[in-house]
């Protein structure tokens, strides 16, 4: 199969969908590879290292959209990206489409086949496409809030860890799966005195069972939320319902009761984001401030550190676009459950359940539509 590797065109975004390494692989098994030219210099990855692997390298992401089966790349497609899709071509991504009715339109509108990292599902029920971007978010969002509850940031100049003598900052995060976890084990790892809030009593008992009554594991309802809000120096808005809008867990009239100079970091952003406030940032602007709570809400959170994140991701997604690649994505969709909860857009129709429902309009299953 031909593949093609695009170089990302989102503002401050320097991942890309495939290392050197993975290009070696597949062109081991048989596939071209063409990646745009200077995809990867951003974090390093020369065009003369993809060369070396096998890749032909090509001056336009029009070429690489034009003359390829198979479109790997790590972010949504802009709306020119989305123009240059064909009929019977697959792109392969994450596309959050729950926040983006105008992409999931144009989508529709290609004939392509959309198949999106982040609902594409395990047996054991995870999500291992969105797991790595999750790891590295969780992680980073911790980093993130320290840094903007500096007072130069408009924080409340509060030292995460603390000082012999000064208690340490409190940080609520509310959820505790990938990112959620993630987070709170960089928290309690600065110092901070955590509290984690989820719905799933079995995740708060794994998470005090592993952290031996190191963090407070809180049911998370309406009322407990704003009982640890209130006491928060840094927030992180951490829930996932795969595919759907996230749920807005701190309203505009919460941010009243929240301390000045607090930070709430969204990592849920990429869905529309848990806090009724929050909109999307970037990495050149990533903050502003509401009733003196400053929210930090940037969409490609793992952008900031894009040669760690490229090469999680490939190492996750290579096995998936392997597979497209020998055996076309009709087949193997069809003969996959968990790879077709992945397929989003089909010749002109959503494909996905909980994203037609955000999007308030109709959707077919992926197996009626592929068969």
């Amino acid at each position: 199969m031909l593949i093609g590797v695009p170089k990302e065109i989102k503002a401050q975004e320097f991942r890309v969908g495939m290392t050197p390494a993975g290009v070696r692989e597949l062109a081991a098994s048989g596939h071209q590879v063409l990646v745009q030219h200077s995809a990867g210099e951003g974090i390093g990855l020369t065009d003369a290292l993809y060369a070396a692997a096998g890749a032909t390298i090509v001056d336009s992401a029009e070429q690489v959209f034009a003359e390829t089966d198979l479109v790997v790349k790590v972010k949504e497609p802009q709306a020119q990206e989305c123009r240059w899709l064909q009929p019977g071509q697959t792109l392969f991504t994450y596309l959050h489409l729950a926040a983006d009715l105008k992409q999931a339109e144009l989508l529709m509108d290609s004939g392509a086949t959309c198949i999106a990292y982040e609902t594409i599902t395990s047996q054991q029920g995870g999500l291992p496409l969105l797991a790595p971007m999750s790891l590295v978010a969780g992680r980073l969002s911790v980093q993130a809030g320290a840094h903007h509850m500096e007072v130069h940031q408009g924080g409340n100049g509060t030292l995460l860890g603390g000082v012999p003598g000064v208690a340490p900052a409190k940080v609520l995060v509310l959820g505790g799966g990938v990112v959620g976890s993630s987070a709170l084990r960089v928290a309690l790892g600065m110092g901070a005195d955590v509290t984690v809030t989820d719905r799933s009593v079995s995740k708060l008992t794994e998470l005090d069972e592993q952290y031996r009554g190191q963090l407070r594991t809180i049911y998370s309802t309406a009322e407990s939320i704003e009982e640890h809000a209130r006491e928060a120096d840094l927030i992180i808005g951490a829930v996932l319902i795969p595919g759907a809008s996230a749920p807005k867990l701190i309203s505009a009239d919460m941010l009243r009761l929240l301390k000045p100079g607090s930070v709430l970091v969204d990592v849920a952003i990429d869905q529309g984001g848990c806090f009724e406030t929050s909109r999307p940032t970037t990495h050149a602007d990533p903050t502003y401030v509401i009733d003196d709570v400053v929210h930090y809400c940037v969409a490609n959170m793992p952008g900031a550190v894009a040669r760690t994140a490229t090469l999680a991701l490939t190492n996750a997604t290579l096995p998936y676009v392997a597979r497209l690649a020998s055996k076309g994505s009709r087949e193997t969709l069809l003969s996959d459950e968990h790879f077709s909860a992945g397929l989003n857009v089909f010749e002109g129709q959503l494909t996905h359940q909980a994203v037609a429902e955000a999007l308030d309009t109709s959707w077919r299953r992926p197996s009626d539509v592929l068969s």
